[in-house]
């Protein structure tokens, strides 16, 4: 899957991933592989990602979007902190 994390400002994040925990509106959520097409609202929260390999990397983000379709995941984060 591929990822990506936008602010109003730059590209923060953009690569392969094996899986996203995202901070929904309703709680949070993880995204997989051939996950089915969503958009959701974000909360402020930390964002989650694991790639190919074990490494995990996590970021805070201040509220947004997360879009997903055909394994290409879109983070549009008002902010990171």
């Amino acid at each position: 899957m591929n990822l990506e994390i936008l602010t109003p400002d730059k590209k923060v994040y953009e690569g392969e991933v094996t899986a996203v925990t995202v901070p929904g509106t309703l709680g949070s959520f993880q995204i997989l592989k051939d996950h089915a097409p969503i958009i959701s609202t974000l909360e402020d929260g930390e964002v989650i990602i694991k790639g190919n390999k074990t490494d995990e990397e996590r970021f805070f983000i201040k509220g947004g979007v997360v879009e997903v379709i055909h394994n290409k995941i879109v983070v549009l984060a008002e902010g990171i902190a």
